[in-house]
């Protein structure tokens, strides 16, 4: 077996023991799920095989994606609940953010042991997050009838920083960007970003990958492999609480969640593997088609036009 060395190779044990682990854990509590009726929740479409394999599929795409982009997957999850598959918006956006609480755990661990991480920037913005979080659920409670607006101006607010991603993705690809382990920035700068990032978590529930991975590159100059690390690791505390307060509320589908849960765990893992195998620039312009794709989504719904 392995061991981490100066090589830089992984034991099998240490990389991929703490998946296992959580696929075992979400599929016992999937099976009780089931067994004791919670699995289902009234207004969303019935757990038949298909749709299971369907949940799980979603959960690893997005798992994959959010691993390589440094989001939890929510805004794939998210559309693919409420668009196609017909669940409220309210129950998907709490369903998406509670299974990011294990797509976050995942891949922000499999970044930290591959050293793409900036601690310190981690914890100011996770802690004033949280914070951001709390008052973000509840506005939510207030606005469960608006969430159409709200993705209107979500999808509006980031046409911006999507198309210049692309731009930069695509005329600077010859020239290789400076890299580091640290993201530059005052804490206080870095802790109110974390705030209103945590607003928005609690308020829309796309997990704040989304919102973080262009702010800490735009707003910081962060080095595109340590935000990519440092989001889904910020996202972790975020999506606990977020999808702890739309639990309690009563806005997650538990069967739904967990399923997705199953297939995002093992997405990250893997998306966090190959991360580095891309240029920072097609990193940019991965990142950059898809968060174009999820504005344009949510505008489109807006005025009643429904796009895969």
């Amino acid at each position: 077996m392995e061991k981490i060395g100066s090589n830089g190779k992984f034991s099998v044990l240490k990389t991929y023991g703490p998946t296992i682990v959580m696929v075992a854990l979400i599929l016992g509590l999937t099976i009780w799920s089931f067994a004791t009726g919670l699995a289902t929740k009234e207004g969303t479409p019935p757990l038949t095989p298909d749709i299971i394999i369907l949940l799980l599929v979603v959960g690893l795409v997005a798992g994959v994606l959010g691993g390589i982009i440094g989001t939890g997957g929510c805004s794939v999850m998210l559309p693919i609940l409420h668009f196609y598959l017909g669940y409220p918006a309210p129950i998907a956006i709490g369903t998406a953010l509670f299974a990011v609480i294990f797509t976050a755990i995942s891949g922000g661990y499999g970044h930290l042991i591959r050293k793409n991480l900036d601690v310190k920037t981690t914890l100011w913005l996770a802690g004033f997050g949280i914070v951001g979080v709390i008052l973000g659920s509840y506005i939510f409670t207030l606005l469960t009838d608006q969430t159409a607006l709200l993705g209107l101006l979500l999808g509006i607010a980031f046409l911006l920083p999507a198309l210049r991603m692309i731009i930069e993705g695509t005329s600077h690809r010859k020239k290789a960007q400076p890299e580091g382990n640290t993201i530059p920035g005052s804490e206080l700068k870095k802790g109110s970003f974390g705030f209103v990032v945590g607003i928005l978590t609690g308020l829309v529930g796309l997990g704040g990958g989304y919102a973080l991975v262009p702010g800490l590159i735009y707003l910081f100059g962060a080095p595109v492999y340590v935000t990519m690390g440092t989001s889904l690791a910020t996202m972790i505390p975020l999506a606990i609480v977020g999808g702890g307060i739309k639990l309690a509320q009563g806005f997650v589908a538990i069967g739904t969640g967990l399923i997705l849960a199953m297939g995002t765990i093992v997405g990250a893992q893997f998306g966090a593997a190959i991360i580095k195998k891309f240029h920072p620039a097609t990193l940019k312009l991965i990142f950059g088609l898809y968060f174009l794709y999820v504005s344009m989504k949510f505008i489109l719904a807006y005025f009643g036009i429904a796009i895969f």
